[in-house]
This record gives structure tokens, C-alpha cells and sequence, in this order.
């Protein structure tokens, strides 16, 4: 059995599918319930309670591990989930982390990631750690402006990084959670190209087939809204990196290639892929 956190978003979604489509057992973990492909066993659970995972790590053999914006916060112990998976019997984790762990090491919420990391390595168990750059899902963010205006609004329009789609770091953790070939490996996932915001509205447009203006936020504009859907730290962690990427953060990785022997998937397919999001 494969348990699948955060199974409703945009990394677990995709792959609680992908691994339903290979026959292999899952169990797929909300906070809420929510429609999961034939096959696939539901429960319901927040992370935050890992006493509450128990029915969903019973028979488990191994679990992907994707911690919610408030598992960041101060007094949050997430790294208590990796002492339950293994006491329950769970023989590998593959643990979402994040590219900042090894960019910018001394942010609040990287040091609370890397203290998961160090927890996942001293656990005993197999392991595989996915560290991603900015997900191009976060384009979602813009979709009821572009509904209703046209208009995406994003600070630091003109700086870039090489975003990843969802769909490539699913398709790496499935491939961690079934072979053996990835225990032990770190994989930093980016996208095929550095992209700025104001080249991401024009991708949306041309998946729109109509004109998106571009609205250029401030810093202070872009963090109180931030701040409404996750802890202030991770968000001024977050803005740090988008407003003045490190040499290693605007690196396109080869990690995606080499783990699916494919290039990783363009902002654009992503866009075309969710045009209808934004119309």
C-alpha cells in the first residue's frame, strides 16, 4: 500500500492518479473528503494531528510526504509523522521539500524543512527527497482577476525562475515510491527555462486566445496577500527568491530529465493544460 498526503492538490492529485493507472494499491489523505480514482482508498486526516494518520498508515508500505503551509509554522512537528509512518510499519518516504533547503538554508522555514530532511535521513528508512522551485500552479493565484479583469497582478514582473509543473514532480515521486534505484537520492526539479510572471500572463493569453494585461505588484502588496493563505515567514521566504533569485536558484536542473528520461514540461503546457481555470 502507497499513502498519498495531500492527495487532493496539485502534486497528490496527479499522483494518487498515477499510481492508481499502474494498479498499485493507494490511499489517498485530505483534510476533507474528496472524489479519488476507482480503486483508491480515502481517509480523512490533518497532518497536523499525526496521532489521527494512523487508519491511514495501517498495512502501508511506504508514503509521500507533502507538508501544508501551516506544518511550516513555529510549533508545528511535522517531523513527528516520519516517527509514526516508521513505528507503523511504512519502509520508505519520499518527503516534497522544497529547492530553498540548499539556496537559501537560513530562511524560517528552511531551516524547519531541513530539520524534516535531517529527521527523514536518521529515520532508518528508505528515502527520497524532491526539493522543487516555484510550482507554475501558483499561476492559480491570478485566476479570478484574469476571470473577471484580464489582468494578472504580480510583484517582480520582469524577474525570472525555471517554475516546474506539478505533473513532472508527480511523475518523479511515483517513480521514487516504486523503485529502488532512487533510495538515497536528492532531486532538485525545476522547469526547462527561466520564466518571468509578465512571460507567464502571455502564456495564459495565448492559452486564452484573448489579451492579459500584466499589473506589477509591490513587495508589500504581494505579501498581505500572500499572508491570507499561508504563515508570514514562508511568504516572506518565498518573495525573497522571486524578487532576487540566487545563481543557484535561476539553475535549470537536470533531475527531471534524468529521473523520466524526458524534458520537463514548459509554462505553456501547463497554461494550455489549464486554460480553464482562467476563463
Amino acid at each position: 500500500m502507497i499513502v498519498v498526503t495531500g492527495a487532493t492538490g496539485n502534486v497528490g492529485r496527479p499522483l494518487t492518479r498515477a499510481l492508481a493507472k499502474a494498479g498499485l494499491p493507494v490511499t489517498a489523505v485530505s483534510r476533507h473528503a474528496a472524489p479519488v480514482p476507482d480503486g483508491v482508498r480515502h481517509v480523512t486526516a490533518d497532518l497536523a494531528d499525526p496521532a489521527g494518520l494512523a487508519p491511514a498508515l495501517a498495512g502501508a508500505e511506504a508514503l509521500f510526504l507533502l507538508l501544508s503551509g501551516d506544518l511550516h509554522a513555529a510549533g508545528a512537528g511535522p517531523a513527528d509523522i516520519i516517527g509514526r509512518a516508521a513505528a507503523g510499519g511504512v519502509r520508505r518516504i519520499v518527503l516534497l521539500s522544497s529547492q530553498g533547503v540548499a539556496t537559501r538554508p537560513f530562511g524560517p522555514t528552511r531551516i524547519a524543512m531541513r530539520a524534516v530532511e535531517d529527521a527523514l535521513r536518521d529515520s532508518g528508512l528508505d528515502w527520497s527527497i524532491l526539493r522543487p522551485g516555484g510550482f507554475a500552479s501558483n499561476a492559480l493565484w491570478w485566476a479570478e482577476s484574469v476571470r473577471a479583469h484580464r489582468v494578472v497582478a504580480a510583484p517582480f514582473g520582469d524577474v525570472g525562475v525555471p517554475i516546474v509543473d506539478p505533473a513532472d514532480i508527480a511523475e518523479v515521486a511515483a517513480a521514487c515510491l516504486v523503485d529502488d534505484r532512487h533510495t538515497g537520492a536528492v532531486y532538485e526539479l525545476t522547469g526547462p527555462e527561466v520564466i518571468t510572471p509578465r512571460r507567464q500572463a502571455e502564456a495564459v493569453a495565448a492559452a486564452l486566445g484573448t489579451p492579459v494585461r500584466f499589473h506589477d505588484l509591490t513587495r508589500d502588496e504581494a505579501r498581505a496577500a500572500m499572508a491570507r493563505s499561508m504563515p508570514v515567514e514562508l511568504a516572506e521566504d518565498t518573495l525573497d527568491i522571486l524578487g532576487s533569485p540566487n545563481p543557484a536558484e535561476l539553475r535549470v536542473s537536470p533531475d527531471v530529465r534524468r529521473v523520466l528520461g524526458t524534458a520537463p514540461r514548459t509554462f505553456a503546457d501547463w497554461a494550455a493544460r489549464h486554460a480553464a481555470a482562467f476563463r
